[in-house]
């Protein structure tokens, strides 16, 4: 059992704070494996990845202490670029089903842009929940918690 402070301790050794404005990246660290912000006793921090992955999930975490240890609070979330992009290609499959229907009456045309949309958000989420389960992995084992020991 950690407490709060051997918890972010923890997450630091293994947590770089990175900025993707940065023209130029530093080499990887092996013991990095994850990029983020941490802060007293919250952090945000994602998977340390080498290649663009808009499926990468955002861990917002916050610890809180426990009689016998402490308690971490987990939020796993899109990046706002890909809700940008969800957003987008939502908007405009929506507006071409709705320009098939009430302009050209082509209810074939209107399916296919409504299917269209939907498998998109489809494979957004599936690829989604499959990056979730890696990260959480991933921070369960940095955190070296294991099944019964209050870990799910």
């Amino acid at each position: 059992m950690m407490d709060q402070h051997q918890v972010m301790e923890r997450l630091n050794r293994v947590t770089k704070k990175v900025n993707f404005l940065d023209a130029v990246i530093d080499q990887p660290e092996e013991s990095i494996l994850f990029n983020g912000e941490l802060k007293t006793h919250q952090f945000t921090i994602s998977k340390k990845i080498d290649k663009a992955d808009s499926f990468l999930p955002r861990i917002k975490g916050e610890v809180s202490p426990l009689a016998k240890g402490s308690l971490i609070s987990l939020d796993y979330s899109f990046f706002p670029s890909t809700v940008f992009f969800l957003s987008f290609w939502g908007v405009i499959t929506f507006v071409l089903t709705v320009l098939f229907l009430a302009v050209f009456q082509d209810w074939k045309l209107a399916a296919l842009s409504t299917i269209a949309g939907m498998a998109n958000y489809g494979f957004a989420f599936w690829h989604f929940r499959r990056k979730v389960k890696e990260s959480q992995l991933l921070f369960h084992s940095m955190m070296d918690l294991k099944a019964g020991r209050g870990a799910p």
